[in-house]
């Protein structure tokens, strides 16, 4: 299996960052070849522009989905959004990497969303879902936040995890037709004790271990709608 990690955290010894080296440690044991984006080492560039494509397809006006079709057909895209958009079509499993930011991700990652989610490739059209660019291929979301367990979920504080992180769950990886396997979540990180730590990195290696009995998170399939996508009786 092919594997691509993009790992977005400032500070190379947060657990974050460590989190990161286990999941390279234990799939390069396993035989998986992997590949690591460290977004702030690579000093990413997260803001989609009209500086993307190296020719437009439309110069008096600006549609980014719509140039990123035409650039992608026609290999002209930007060298970077190139070079990571060859990574996730190599990649049979993509983890995104990160530390929770304002129930959201660090605005870096969410820029290399945006920019190397190609419009033409990933989705387009009624390309979505079970029918998306990026269909059988898999996604695991790693996070780490300071809230602990009970903060999170039906009746709790912050509500469920999944609702803060339903727009990256279905509304990207979801949506390009990655299998989303359910996240792995590292609780109260900066305010935990070594040895909890340790035993976050040993549960991950443990599921990192057996990601292929992972069971992927539901989600809707074009055949249950109609061709206007009004819902099937």
């Amino acid at each position: 299996m092919n594997v691509l990690v993009v790992h977005a955290h400032p500070e190379p010894k947060s657990f974050t960052a460590a989190l990161r080296d286990q999941a390279v440690e234990t799939l390069q044991a396993q035989g998986h070849q992997v590949r690591v984006s460290d977004l702030y080492a690579m000093n990413w560039n997260p803001v989609a522009s009209a500086e993307d494509f190296t020719v437009r397809d439309n110069p008096e006006y600006l549609v980014y989905a719509l140039e990123q079709r035409c650039n992608s057909k026609e290999q002209t895209l930007a060298a970077d959004i190139q070079q990571e958009l060859e990574k996730l079509l190599w990649a049979d499993l993509l983890i995104l990497n990160f530390p929770i930011y304002w129930f959201s991700t660090p605005a870096i990652l969410k820029g290399w969303i945006d920019r190397v989610l190609v419009s033409g490739i990933c989705y387009g059209g009624k390309r979505f879902y079970d029918q998306g660019g990026l269909r059988g291929k898999k996604a695991l979301v790693t996070v780490t936040l300071g809230g602990r367990e009970h903060m999170f979920g039906e009746g709790a504080i912050h509500g469920p995890l999944e609702d803060m992180l339903r727009p990256l769950l279905r509304g990207t990886l979801a949506y390009v037709g990655l299998e989303v396997l359910p996240p792995f979540v590292g609780w109260h990180v900066p305010y935990i004790n070594d040895s909890a730590r340790q035993q976050l990195l040993e549960n991950y290696r443990q599921r990192l271990e057996n990601i292929g009995e992972d069971q992927p998170m539901q989600y809707p399939r074009l055949d249950q709608f109609d061709d206007r996508l009004y819902p099937l009786a």
